[in-house]
Order: C-alpha cells, then structure tokens, then sequence
C-alpha cells in the first residue's frame, strides 16, 4: 500500500495528521507493506519573507478573532491530548515554505524523508521555529543531522523547486484545494484532519479493496458527524470545523 500525503509545515492540522498517521500505522496489520510518501503544498506562498504573526494573518482574510482562538484553541487540545506538547498553533509567526519544502525533498532522497517531516512539525509548533529564510532551514538542516554544505548547495541551485511545484500541481489535479490532503494507492482521497480511527478505517478499507478493478479517486476517511474533514488549511487560512477535530 501507498500512502501520499500532501502537507505544509505551517498548516496545524498537518502537523496533527502527521501524527495521526503514525498512530494508525503503530496499530494496522499490514504496516510493514505500506509506504509512506511526503508530498509539498504551500498554503501561503506569498508570504512575505520576514514572516507574519498568525493573529495578523486572520485580519488579512478577515477572520473574526474569536473564531481564530476557538479554532487554534481545539486544535491546540488535541494536540495535547495525542501527546503533542507543547503545540503552538496560534501564537506563532509563519512565512513562505518554499525552502523548507525544497530541503524537505533533500531529506526524502537520503531517505530520510519522514523522521524530517516530522522534526520540521516538532521545531514549528513545538518550538514555534521560523523555517522561512535560507539561514533559518540550513539551521533546522544542520541541526536534524543533514549535511549543511549538501543542503546549502541543494537550496541555492533551487534543485528542487521543480519537484516541490509538481506535488501541488499534481495535488489540485486529484482536487485538493488546502491540505492536509491524503492519497491511497491513487484511488481513494482522504481529505482535511480525520481522526486516528477514521484514518485506520480508510486505510483498513483499501487494503481490502486493493485486488478490486480500479475505480475513479473515492472520498474516505469519516465515519460519523463527528469527523472534522472540513479541517483544513488554504490560502485563505486555516477553516473552523463545526465540530473540534479529535
């Protein structure tokens, strides 16, 4: 089984999916036969490269401040209640991830890809890292033990700025429109912040279906009313879900 999973370090609801998913996996029978697969999508990529405070973003897209503090509010408890602590969702600065993508590509063809995903989330709402400048990702590289010359190379080339471009372009065509943003075995989507156990169910769901004709991309991933698959980010920001993701 391939999973794809589209994200952007700033996005809060990826760094939760990040987890989630490792959950899943900890728990699903066939998980030494699934591969895991990190995909690059900028939510906010112009920003500018200073950064801006997440409380700024909100009056840019006119969001009400309290439906901003009701929305970090619930992601940042269920954080917690995962073991994710600290988890900084709302008093951050974010910026354009352009570079951080570009190295995380780096990371993935040392085959490293996914214990850097995840260190990247951990520095970013763990310690409210900024990843937005050079300096500050060949930083993060160097302290996540990749090499900072390889790396500084890699990011002046713009060596992967290709890559990075053609994993949203193929996101937004399999329908994406924020992320975080699922694909199993390129037939069934699993889209926003669903829960551990609606995720393990999608997973569970197509590893039966696996030797089925194939069939167009299916929606997976809910279960109940309760599973907050409007939990998402874009370019607009991040959405509030009528119910807290679990």
């Amino acid at each position: 089984m391939k999973i794809e999973f589209w994200s952007d370090i700033i996005c809060p609801y990826c760094g939760l999916m990040d987890n989630r998913l490792r959950l899943a996996l900890g728990r699903f029978e066939h998980a030494d036969e699934v591969q895991v697969v990190h995909r690059s999508f900028q939510v906010h990529p112009d920003l500018p490269r200073q950064g801006v405070a997440q409380r700024q973003l909100l009056r840019m897209h006119d969001i009400p401040a309290q439906d901003g503090e009701r929305m970090f509010a619930s992601i940042e408890g269920a954080a917690h209640a995962e073991g994710l602590d600290p988890y900084h969702a709302m008093d951050r600065t974010l910026g354009p991830t352009d570079y951080a993508h570009e190295l995380l590509a780096l990371a993935t063809d040392k085959g490293r890809g996914g214990e850097v995903w995840t260190a990247m989330f951990r520095a970013h709402f763990g310690a409210r890292r900024e990843l937005w400048t050079k300096e500050q990702v060949l930083d993060f590289a160097a302290g996540a033990g990749l090499d900072r010359e390889e790396a500084a190379q890699a990011l002046n080339q713009r060596r992967y700025r290709g890559r990075v471009a053609a994993d949203q372009r193929e996101a937004e065509r399999l329908g994406a429109h924020g992320t975080p943003f699922m694909v199993i075995d390129g037939r069934y989507a699993v889209p926003g912040a669903v829960g551990t156990e609606a995720l393990l169910s999608a997973m569970a769901q197509a590893w039966e279906a696996a030797h089925l004709v194939p069939r167009p991309l299916q929606i997976l991933g809910t279960t109940d009313e309760n599973d907050a698959t409007d939990a998402a980010c874009g370019p607009d920001g991040c959405a509030v879900p009528p119910h807290p993701a679990p």
